[in-house]
Formats: structure tokens, C-alpha cells, sequence
């Protein structure tokens, strides 16, 4: 019996359809990274941010947990999940850290810096990732929230890892 597999580009194009669905855009995640990089980064671009959004959301381990935690989401919002994690999911508990776990590892990938901008983006709740924390409009977001961090936050360290690989080439020419 062969194993069915599932081809990069069907589980790419279900994680930015996933995305798409529960309101988030990439321009959205890239409003956070430049946020979160312009104080480093004086030339920094909206262009730049975005791509910078678009090659994490290329990430394998990214469009795993994309499509893990928005599914618990969704099975939320339909009361589908046994008791009692319906009720923590439903009104995503203090004391229930396996969003950001799931959110966290996706972010591992991506050095220092994007850990600690996560950290600091799930603390903060900056741009769309206040208006899913908050619940504005309808949906559960128990998970999609924290993504969203994960995204933002691996985005913003690949640029400042870009930066200061550019930084050091243009030294070496000098």
C-alpha cells in the first residue's frame, strides 16, 4: 500500500488559504516586522518585510503549526473538542501555554532574536495580533494569534540577519 504524500506546494497553499480565511494578510504580519526592525534598520521597507514574511511562511515546520493551531481554532469555534479542552481553548486560559508552545517552535528556526521579539509580541500584542487576542469580530483566535506572533518574530530576525550579513559583506569590499 503506497503512503500517500502530500506535495510542499498543497500544504503552502493550505496554510496561506488557512490564513487568508481567519483575516490575516501577509501585508498585515509584515506591518508588525517593520515595526519591530525599523528602530535597527533606517532603510528598511514595507517590500522588504513582506518578503521577508513570505519566505518564513515557505518554512515547512512554520506551515505545520499554521495548520495545527488554526485547525484546534476551528474545532473550537464548532464545539468539537472534548472537555475540558472546549472550555480552555474556547476562552484561551491563562494557565494553557500550548498556543505559544506550538507558535514557539515554529520560531526556534530563526535564532535569539526572533525568540525574544516573539516573546515580547506575545506580551505586547502589536497590530492584527491584538485584534485576535481581543477577539474583535467573531472567532476563536486561541491559536492563530500566537502564529501570527511566530510569524512576525521569525520575519523580523531573518531581516536583522540579513542586515548584518550585508553590514559585514560591505565591509570585507572596503
Amino acid at each position: 500500500m503506497d503512503k500517500k504524500r502530500v506535495t510542499s506546494k498543497e500544504v503552502t497553499e493550505a496554510a496561506l488559504r488557512l490564513l487568508k480565511e481567519r483575516g490575516v494578510t501577509v501585508e498585515d504580519i509584515a506591518e508588525i516586522v517593520y515595526e519591530m526592525q525599523s528602530p535597527y534598520n533606517k532603510n528598511l521597507t514595507m517590500e522588504e518585510c513582506i518578503e521577508s514574511v513570505e519566505k518564513v511562511l515557505q518554512k515547512r515546520e512554520v506551515q505545520h503549526a499554521i495548520l495545527v493551531g488554526i485547525e484546534l481554532d476551528k474545532l473550537a469555534e464548532k464545539k468539537m473538542l472534548s472537555e475540558p479542552l472546549q472550555t480552555i481553548v474556547e476562552t484561551d486560559e491563562g494557565l494553557f501555554g500550548v498556543d505559544e508552545t506550538i507558535a514557539l517552535g515554529a520560531v526556534l528556526g530563526y535564532g535569539s532574536i526572533a525568540v525574544t521579539t516573539f516573546g515580547h509580541l506575545d506580551k505586547n500584542k502589536i497590530g492584527i495580533i491584538k485584534n485576535l487576542d481581543t477577539k474583535r469580530g467573531k472567532g476563536i483566535h486561541t491559536f492563530l494569534d500566537d502564529l501570527v506572533a511566530s510569524i512576525a518574530a521569525s520575519a523580523s530576525g531573518r531581516l536583522a540577519h540579513n542586515l548584518r550579513d550585508e553590514e559585514e559583506s560591505l565591509q570585507e569590499i572596503s
